[in-house]
């Protein structure tokens, strides 16, 4: 069966603007550029063994009030599919000065106190957005 972009929520005007063999983004999703002085934060952490299901209980009581602070753009938890007990945060700040703010609320000074007994490895690096 060939492939047709209509049955796949593209409309005629969009199939004709669409170059064969790429993808579009679906309707209302769009990529913005960041702040100038934002910058993003990826950090990849391990639970100790037997600390899997508190360690993700620990970080996802983090989402919600960090997702509310001043500055906060994005805040993701993810789990790994390949690595039990793995968890991959990906944040991104108005500006290094925000996230540094973000050590001394309530809800990072409870994880920090925590932590040390539930962290196997941690591994975390800033960015910047360049494109």
């Amino acid at each position: 069966m060939e492939y047709n972009p209509r049955r796949h929520g593209q409309t005629k005007s969009e199939e004709k603007r669409t170059a064969p063999g790429t993808r579009r983004r679906p309707r209302g999703v769009r990529v913005a550029k960041l702040p100038k002085h934002a910058v993003t934060l990826a950090a990849i952490v391990r639970a100790k063994e037997g600390q899997e299901l508190l360690l993700e209980a620990e970080l996802r009581a983090l989402v919600a009030p960090t997702r509310r602070e001043e500055g906060c753009l994005q805040y993701d938890l993810h789990r790994s599919t390949d690595l039990t007990g793995q968890f991959f945060l990906h944040e991104v700040w108005e500006t290094r000065e925000h996230h540094t703010a973000h050590y001394e609320t309530p809800h990072f000074l409870r994880w920090n106190a925590r932590k040390d007994a539930l962290l196997a490895a941690r591994e975390a690096t800033f960015w910047q957005q360049i494109a």
